[in-house]
C-alpha cells in the first residue's frame, strides 16, 4: 500500500483521484444499456429470454424463468442447517434494527376548523435485485427485503441471474426468511428493465433496490422515473481513522476485508501516527499472504489502497468527512467523541472492535449504503425507502373563510384567477 503525507505536494492530486475512482458509467457502456433497456421495454419476455442467453448462457422460457415452489423446495433442502441459522439469525437482528425505523401516520389541528396531517402507504410492489455474478449475496437479499416487509410492502419479488438456470440454495433460504414471495431467473440490465416496464411473466413494481455490476447501475439510472431505485451503488470502500491507540493489525486486517470485494475497492487509512502507518503496511503484507482472494485485493489495494498520514487527528477527520465514505471506521480514543463531528458517512463503526464486517452481516444495520461521496446526501436504505406520504387537509367552511381572501390573493399574484375563483365561489355562498 502506498504510505503518503498529507503535507505532500502531490496528496491534494492523489486524493482526488481517490475519490473519483468510480468513473464506470460511460459512454458507451450507457449507449449498450440503453439499447438492453429499449428493447425489453418493447418486446418483453422475447427481448429478456434473448439478453439472458446472451449474456448469462442459459435457455429460458415463460415456463421456466420463475422459480417454481418446488425448484425453492428442493433448493432448501440443501442448505446446511448451521447456514441457515445464521441466515436466521441475521434476519432477527435486521428486522429488530429496523422496526425502529417504522414511521406513523399523522393528523393534526392547525386551527379551529383546520385538520393537516400525512398518511404513510406502502409501495405496493418492490423488485429486488440479488446479485449473482462473480458471488451471491443472500445477506443483501435480507438487507433489501426486511425492511421492505417491514413497511408494509404487499409483494417483494426477486431478480436472481441463476447460474445454469438453478437457483443457488443460500438465496433460497434468504428468500424463504425475506418475505420474498416470487423470484425470477434473470439479471443484468435486462432485469432492471423488466421490473421496470413489466413483460408477460415479470409484474412492474414500484421501486428497483439492490446493488449489481455497472450495467446493472446503468440501468438503474436509466430506468429512474419509469420506477424509483434505492441509488446508483459505485464500488465499495472503507476509510479507517486511527490514533496512536489502534492496533495496526485489526486496521490491516480491516483495509483487506474491503479490498477483498472487487478490483475497484478502495481502503484507505487516515492517521496522525507515523509509527502506526509502517506498522498497518508490514501488517498488510503479512495478513495478505494467508488469504484466499489475494489477486484481487492486490490489485484493489495497488490502484486505491492508501495509508495517509496527516498532521493531527482534526485533519483526518475532515479528510474523512471529504470522501465521505460508504464505510468509515474510528480505531480512536474516546470515538463516541469524534462521532459528533462527522457529518458524511454511510455508516460509522465506533472503537476498535466494531469491524464492518458486523455490519455486513449480523449488527442489524443495513449494509446497502451510499457510495462514492453520495453519503454527502444520501443514507443507508431503510423502511423509509419502501413508503411513500400522503399529505391530508380538511378545512372547515369557516376555515375557509379565514384564509381565503390571503390565498385568492396569492393565487392572483401568480396570474392564476381560476385558482382565485375557486375559493371566491365558495366565500360568497
Amino acid at each position: 500500500m502506498r504510505i503518503i503525507k498529507s503535507s505532500a505536494p502531490e496528496f491534494r492530486d492523489f486524493f482526488r483521484k481517490l475519490r473519483q475512482r468510480g468513473g464506470s458509467l460511460t459512454p458507451e457502456l450507457l449507449a449498450s444499456v440503453v439499447e438492453i433497456v429499449r428493447d425489453v421495454a418493447v418486446k418483453g419476455d422475447e427481448a429478456l429470454f434473448h439478453y439472458t442467453a446472451k449474456f448469462d448462457k442459459y435457455e429460458l422460457n415463460a415456463a421456466t424463468v420463475e422459480v417454481t415452489a418446488a425448484e425453492r423446495k428442493s433448493a432448501l433442502a440443501q442448505v446446511r442447517p448451521e447456514d441457515f441459522d445464521v441466515i436466521k439469525l441475521a434476519a432477527r437482528r435486521i428486522e429488530n434494527y429496523h422496526n425502529h425505523q417504522v414511521v406513523r401516520s399523522w393528523l393534526a389541528d392547525d386551527e379551529e376548523g383546520m385538520e393537516l396531517g400525512q398518511r404513510i402507504l406502502p409501495l405496493q410492489r418492490v423488485g429486488i435485485y440479488a446479485p449473482g455474478g462473480k458471488a451471491f449475496y443472500p445477506s443483501t437479499l435480507l438487507m433489501a427485503a426486511i425492511p421492505a416487509h417491514i413497511a408494509g410492502v404487499e409483494e417483494i419479488i426477486v431478480v436472481n441471474p441463476a447460474k445454469d438456470g438453478r437457483i443457488n440454495p443460500l438465496i433460497a433460504a434468504a428468500a424463504e426468511v425475506g418475505f420474498v414471495k416470487r423470484i425470477f431467473k434473470v439479471g443484468g440490465a435486462q432485469a432492471i428493465a423488466a421490473l421496470a416496464y413489466g413483460t408477460e411473466t415479470i409484474p412492474r413494481v414500484d421501486k428497483i433496490v439492490g446493488p449489481g455490476n455497472a450495467y446493472v447501475a446503468a440501468a438503474k439510472k436509466l430506468v429512474f422515473g419509469q420506477v424509483d431505485i434505492d441509488m446508483i451503488a459505485g464500488p465499495s470502500e472503507v476509510v479507517v481513522v486511527a490514533d496512536k491507540t489502534a492496533q495496526a493489525s485489526f486496521a490491516a486486517a480491516d483495509l483487506l476485508a474491503q479490498a477483498e470485494h472487487d478490483e475497484m475497492a478502495a481502503a484507505i487509512l487516515l492517521t496522525p501516527d507515523e509509527n502506526l502507518a509502517h506498522e498497518v503496511s508490514r501488517e498488510v503484507e503479512r495478513q495478505i499472504a494467508t488469504l484466499s482472494r489475494t489477486s484481487i485485493m492486490e490489485s484493489s489495494l495497488a490502484k486505491y489502497g492508501a495509508i495517509i498520514i496527516t498532521s493531527h487527528l482534526d485533519e483526518a477527520v475532515e479528510l474523512a468527512n471529504i470522501f465521505a465514505p460508504e464505510h468509515l471506521e474510528l480505531m480512536v480514543e474516546n470515538a463516541p467523541d469524534i462521532l459528533g463531528r462527522i457529518h458524511s458517512a454511510g455508516a460509522v463503526f465506533l472503537g476498535s472492535y466494531t469491524p464492518e464486517a458486523l455490519g455486513d452481516y449480523m449488527a442489524g444495520t443495513n449494509h446497502i449504503l451510499p457510495t462514492e461521496g453520495t453519503a454527502r446526501f444520501s443514507s443507508p436504505l431503510g423502511v423509509y425507502d419502501f413508503i411513500k406520504r400522503m399529505s391530508v387537509l380538511h378545512f372547515s367552511p369557516e376555515a375557509l373563510k379565514a384564509l381565503g381572501a390571503k390565498t385568492a390573493h396569492f393565487a392572483r399574484m401568480e396570474g392564476l384567477d381560476a385558482h382565485a375563483n375557486s375559493i371566491d365561489v365558495r366565500n360568497t355562498k
